[in-house]
């Protein structure tokens, strides 16, 4: 089981943009001295949500100051920039970083990036698989062209090719962010693994993963990939002496950040949307995750593990908003969860 952190650079009320990037960088460097496997980088624009705009960019940051730990996406939102562009990224981090470099994309919402990046709705609502399919060939061949409606160019040849990493992979691995049958589907059927978000339990995410592989095996994928699919798993984790004081601090910081944060979303075309109830969302996070004792965690996400075949988590750490708070959250979980999970 590899266990790592989910880092959104949250920015809670009353806080500044810097204090909640500092927060993120540091909750990053703990991890690796906790012993964690992986940090995952959300990216987000124009809202307090997440104050990470660049996901690949802070990832870059990371990569410099640690040896051990593994950095990833979760996720480079694709619609909003070129395929050969964040491809290029990709392949420079996975090559510098001797391969520790793991890239996780995903369609994002309708929201106003659209209108700013230029990209338009339509690379929201339509252009998803295009791009995901031209960034794909960007990692995997030695030249890449394209002649499709919304790209098109001459061939030009990969530089750098991921290939050329010192390291015996061939190129970084590509997670794809999966809340819809038709996510789902697309990334089966190119047998990527699937990013599965903390708003889901543990019985839907073993009903997308059953679905994964009939698309993956209707799409003629290899049996050994779909056996071997490294789904991630997206959660909550707060850890204290007692569940009700793990609890307790994720409900008083948690709802007015998701207040804040999700109700700042506009989109780009004016329709309506729903906001979750904060403080109900917090509490169903709380439930669903492992939030509570250091055994508790474990057991949670031995559970969790168990009963749908996931082997890897991506877990906020940083529910509290606070600085210090968060580094004993993520030391805790290295150093008091883990070992119960080894």
């Amino acid at each position: 089981m590899r266990v790592g952190s989910f880092v959104l650079g949250a920015q809670f009320p009353g806080q500044g943009q810097g204090e909640a990037l500092h927060r993120a960088v540091r909750s990053a460097e703990v991890a690796e001295e906790s012993g964690l496997d992986t940090v995952w980088l959300a990216e987000h624009h124009f809202v307090p949500y997440g104050t990470c705009p660049s996901a690949v960019t802070l990832a870059a940051l990371l990569l410099g100051r640690t040896r051990r730990i593994r950095v990833g996406t979760a996720v480079s939102v694709l619609p909003t920039v070129h395929p050969v562009a964040l491809g290029e990224q990709a392949a420079l981090l996975h090559v510098t970083s001797g391969g520790r470099f793991s890239l996780g994309v995903g369609r994002g919402g309708p929201w106003i990036d659209l209108e700013v990046f230029g990209t338009g709705l339509a690379a929201y609502e339509e252009g998803f698989p295009d791009s995901l399919d031209l960034l794909l060939r960007w990692l995997r061949e030695p030249a890449v062209g394209s002649a499709g409606d919304r790209f098109r160019f001459r061939e030009v040849p990969v530089v750098p090719r991921p290939s050329q990493s010192l390291t015996e992979t061939a190129g970084p691995e590509v997670v794809v962010a999966c809340t819809s049958p038709a996510s789902v589907r697309l990334a089966a059927e190119r047998g990527l693994p699937m990013l599965l978000g903390m708003h889901v339990g543990d019985e839907e995410k073993t009903e997308m993963i059953a679905e994964w592989r009939r698309h993956a095996r209707a799409a003629g994928r290899p049996g050994e990939e779909i056996d071997g699919a490294a789904h991630v798993s997206a959660g909550v984790c707060q850890i204290a002496d007692r569940r009700a004081d793990a609890a307790e601090t994720l409900l008083k910081a948690m709802p007015g950040w998701l207040r804040q944060g999700l109700g700042a979303h506009v989109t780009v075309d004016g329709r309506a949307r729903r906001m979750r109830d904060p403080y109900a969302y917090t509490e169903l996070l709380c439930g669903l995750h492992p939030v509570g004792t250091p055994r508790l965690c474990a057991d949670r996400l031995a559970a969790t593990s168990e009963r749908t075949g996931i082997s890897r988590f991506a877990l906020l750490v940083e529910g509290s908003g606070d600085l210090a708070a968060t580094e004993e959250n993520v030391r805790r979980l290295g150093t008091e969860v883990l070992p119960h999970l080894r």
